[in-house]
């Protein structure tokens, strides 16, 4: 613990920095900056944009809308975007994440026309959006049941990221929660000749029940049992996700993600601690969107306050890269 150096009241008296905003804004040590905010976004093939009810303002994107989407948020000073693809077809193995004109390529593509480098552009890779299951890999039955299967999985996932690279993605982000994924991408992004190709990890990624109204916005929920077979159990001792980072940075990961964000402020703060100088991101889920945008639709927040304060509570655990669907919103308040 610091020493104590506090005489006591009536000589010390800490309101004396809360009084004038301007001496509470000298006193202040976190700062929000959207330049460090990445936008989650959907995007589809179509002739219209497909408005997501569970998420007030989201929608599935067409190309054109996505174009335009990418424009404002580099207008607006968000500094990053994170690319969902939404396939025409599924399948068993995801045959669509695999595919060098899949929608995720084209949206890439899309993005550094219209931006060029001025919006760090990240790609998500998984599978539970392509798979007609889904879920996040190559399904094999054991003992009278379907999992996914970790090892076979590895090499479509590395091929995916592979996919990604091709296409011009600043940076990769798996988060499959695939034992070996982050060493299997690596090893392919190395031998191709894109050893600069950055990844961030979902490297505390857990079974959580924050992520419905994502499922409804990438139409990824599982069709029969659910994802807590690889993602973390939210009860788990906290030190197996300081494991699990471990690994990863081992493996190859250069930027590490938690997630979900608020329910997991004590994960992110312990990462910060163990992993120290090692970049650390959260993302704010849609759970967490959904509600704070229900509540103050019924007048019973400020969306403002609560936003913002969340997204401190976030920056203060120490993660200042925030993935946040608040993030153009919060970048005009601020």
């Amino acid at each position: 613990m610091p020493f104590s150096f506090d005489a006591g009241f009536p000589t010390t008296r800490l309101r004396r920095l809360r009084q004038h905003p301007l001496v509470r804004r000298f006193s202040q040590t976190v700062t929000l900056s959207p330049d460090k905010w990445i936008l989650p976004l959907f995007v589809k093939d179509g002739a219209e944009s497909v408005p997501i009810a569970s998420m007030p303002g989201h929608r599935q994107l067409t190309l054109t809308d996505f174009r335009t989407e990418v424009k404002e948020l580099k207008d607006a000073g968000v500094g990053g975007i994170m690319i969902f693809g939404i396939p025409n077809a599924k399948d068993a193995v995801g045959s669509g994440a695999m595919n060098e004109e899949g929608i995720v390529p084209r949206a890439v593509k899309t993005a550094k026309d219209a931006v060029g480098d001025d919006l760090l552009v990240v790609t998500d890779i998984c599978f539970c959006e392509y798979t007609d299951h889904g879920h996040c890999g190559i399904l094999k039955e054991r003992g009278g049941r379907w999992e996914v299967d970790n090892d076979e999985t590895l090499e479509i996932v590395a091929f995916q990221a592979l996919v990604h690279a091709r296409a011009g993605a600043d940076m990769v982000a798996p988060s499959g929660m695939i034992d070996g994924m982050i060493g299997a991408i690596r090893k392919a992004l190395d031998e191709n000749d894109y050893t600069d190709l950055p990844i961030m990890s979902y490297a505390a990624k857990y079974a959580s029940a924050f992520y419905g109204p994502f499922r409804d916005a990438a139409e990824s929920a599982p069709k029969f049992g659910d994802r807590r077979g690889y993602q973390m159990d939210p009860a788990a001792d906290p030190a197996q996700a300081l494991r699990e980072v471990a690994l990863d940075l081992r493996e190859g990961a250069d930027m590490i993600m938690v997630k979900p964000a608020l329910p997991y402020l004590d994960i992110l703060s312990q990462v910060k601690q163990t992993f120290p100088g090692v970049p650390l991101a959260a993302y704010h889920v849609s759970g967490e969107f959904s509600m704070i945008k229900a509540a103050a639709a019924a007048g019973w927040i400020d969306e403002k306050r609560i936003v913002l304060e969340s997204l401190n509570s976030i920056a203060r655990a120490g993660a200042p890269i925030i993935l946040t669907y608040f993030a153009k919103e919060a970048a005009a308040w601020l």
